[in-house]
Parts: C-alpha cells; structure tokens; sequence
C-alpha cells in the first residue's frame, strides 16, 4: 500500500502525500466493497457446489456454461427477479437493515486483513482486537433479523443463533488470545512476521479450537442448527426474500473467507512464502497468491466437514462450546504463556519445540479428563436404571 502510494507521487508529480494516500485507500475500498463480494461469492458457491458433489459422488453445476463456471451469475440473476416482500406487521427500518449489517460487518474484517506485502487497509496495533469487535456485529444483525420480522419461527432462529455464536466466539477469542501470547502483538503484519515457523505446526491445538468455533460461527454443517429447516423453518432469516435474503447469502460467504482469511493469516503465515515480499511488484504479487491459495486451502476444509459430518443437537452443540472448547482453550492459554517464560524458552529456538509440546500435553490430559468424566457419567447412568443409590 506504501509502495503503492509512494509511486503516485513520484510519478504524478502534482499529487500530494495526502491526496495520493485518498486516492489508494478509496480504491481498495471500492474493491473491497463492491467486487470483492461478487468474486468470491461466485468463485466459492461453484467451488463448494462442485466439492459437495463430489463427496455425493454427484456431477454438481454442469447447465449454465461451461462446467456450469456461470451458474453464480445465473443464480444472482434469479434473485434479482425475485419480489422482495416484507410482512406487514415487520419492523421495516430495522428487517431492512439487518441484511446490510450481515454484509457489511463480514467485509470490515478486511481492513485489517493483510492480503499481500504491504497491502493493508490499517494496519491497527490492535487489528486482531478490531477483528473480534467487528464479528459480533454478525450476532447482532442475526438478532435485528429474527425480531424484526415479528415471525415465531423467526425469532426462535435468531436466539438459537445468537446462543450458538455468543458460545462460540468464546473459544476463538482463546485461540487468538495463544496466538497472540506466541507473537508477542496484536498487529496482524506482526503476526505474519513472527512466523518463521506457521503457528500451525506448533500451535496445532489452538488452530483446530479456531476452525472448529469459526465453522460454527459461521453456522455451517455440522452446526447450521440455526438455520435447521425441519425444526425452524429457515432460522432467522425465514421472511426474507430476493435481494434482501441474497445479502444474507453475500454475507455468509464473506464471512467464510474473511474467518478462512483470519486462520491463514494467524495459523498459515498469511501471505509469507517463496520469493514474497514488498521489494517487487512480483513479491507482492506472489504474496496475494499465497495467501488466496492457503484461504482456499482452510475453505476447502470446511467444506469437507460440511459434505461428511452429520447434523448434532443443539444441547450437544453448546456443551460442546461450554463444557470442551472453552476449557480447552483456557488451559492452552495458561500454558502457552507459562512454557514461554521459562528460562531460555522465550527467545531461543527450542520455543516451537516447547510450544509444540506444551500443545501436545494439554491436549492429551483434556482428553483424559473427558474419558473420565465420560466412565463417570456412565456408570452413574447404569447405577440410575438399575435403581442402585
């Protein structure tokens, strides 16, 4: 972004610093706003309708155009047709919107996102915390939706969907909170910087609590309980229809990305990699590159545990958050941070190996603890039907 604005000064000599400055954060946030949510949208519907069928052993879009690579522009043309209805008795300034906060708190996220060397829209010193501040917006617009529309149905969908991402926004805090510990700052370029080594080969545990809790999050197989049709209708967004519930759609893709994005960027080593780097238009260049290819990457995934994993309950879903993640995620955190002040741990090279081991522990006493609490559990159950106090 520095290279890019210092190249407009020298070479438009009229343009000032601060113009010139203007000029390039407008254009990156046009792109952001108004092309980056086409582009992925279309790119990862097909990209996710083409995977779920071959996980089904299906042919998936195969009509509109070739391999069916237009069926993104078909579908966004259906919704345009569509008649956009609003109940009567809705609450229209807040139904309306709902839809564009959804959007909207998705595409913030990318301000702070560095997407390629040097190219960041603020690169805050506190950009991991602005990151957290902006994803409760999604909750929040989840709430207006399902209470605006004065729909049972509807308002059900919104509290489930606010319990689920109240629960697990918790556990992604704590792996962001390790991450941070590791690092030693908040500022996303730092992060990047200070993997020489990708957090997730020494933080592996911290990772797979963030996939696990943004999976969630976002209200994806297998936990769309919020939006599960044979209970709920379609969840908080029951009313919506045409533009409006395609905003929702926009939405949940960009959320997609952006947590994909924010994993490869504290886990993956963002845009770091062979021959990248601000010195050239082509380090940056491959640096974008690296940092789609990891983001698609952590989106393949998700998508895989949505074509495989079945639907759980909605309790076993919040003890799953309440009673595993979050413990999990503190006993990560007070190790992570115990092992990295030891003596000659802190600053030499033996602390990915200790941050590896600390992980790999942690881990496996939780699991003993589980198995415990499990045969506990069980045997209270026998000793119950067998009518034994």
């Amino acid at each position: 972004m520095e290279a890019l604005i210092q190249w407009l000064v020298t070479t438009f000599p009229p343009l000032s610093e601060g113009l010139a400055r203007l000029i390039v954060y407008v254009l990156y946030s046009a792109v952001l706003a108004f092309i980056a949510p086409v582009v992925i949208v279309v790119a990862y519907t097909y990209m996710e309708r083409k995977v779920l069928a071959r996980i089904q052993d299906r042919i998936g879009p195969n009509r509109a155009g070739p391999l069916g690579i237009f069926q993104g522009f078909a579908d966004a043309i259906k919704m345009l047709t569509k008649e956009d209805v609003t109940p009567m008795c809705a609450d229209r300034i807040v139904f309306n919107l709902a839809p564009i906060l959804a959007t909207v708190a998705a595409i913030l996220v990318f301000a702070v996102l560095p997407v390629a060397p040097g190219v960041i829209g603020a690169d805050l010193q506190a950009g991991i915390l602005y990151v957290v501040a902006v994803g409760a917006l999604g909750e929040v617009a989840a709430l207006m939706a399902g209470w605006s529309s004065r729909n049972k149905f509807a308002l059900l969908g919104a509290f489930r969907a606010v319990a689920q991402l109240i629960a697990y926004e918790i556990p992604i805090v704590l792996a962001i909170l390790v991450v941070v510990i590791a690092a030693g700052s908040m500022q996303m370029s730092a992060i990047v910087a200070a993997q020489d080594v990708p957090f997730v080969l020494v933080l592996p545990v911290a990772f797979l609590i963030f996939l696990v809790a943004s999976i969630a999050e976002i209200g994806r197989s297998p936990f769309d309980l919020l939006e599960a049709e044979s209970e709920i209708v379609a969840g908080f967004h029951t009313e919506y229809s045409g533009m409006k519930f395609a905003f929702f759609f926009i939405g949940e893709y960009m959320h997609l990305f952006a947590s994909a994005g924010i994993a490869a960027t504290l886990f993956l080593g963002g845009w770091r990699g062979p021959f990248a780097g601000p010195d050239s238009w082509l380090g940056v260049l491959l640096g974008f590159i690296y940092f789609v290819l990891k983001t698609t990457a952590v989106i393949w995934v998700m998508m895989w545990v949505r074509g495989t994993l079945f639907r759980i309950r909605i309790d076993h879903l919040l003890d799953f958050a309440w009673k595993f993640l979050v413990p999990l995620g503190l006993i990560l955190v007070v190790t992570v941070a115990v092992v990295l002040k030891l003596p000659g741990v802190g600053a030499s090279s033996l602390r990915w190996v200790a941050l590896l081991t600390a992980n790999v522990v942690t881990v496996f006493l939780m699991m003993l603890g589980v198995s415990a609490l499990a045969r506990r559990s069980r045997s209270a159950a026998l000793r119950e039907v067998a009518g034994v106090e």
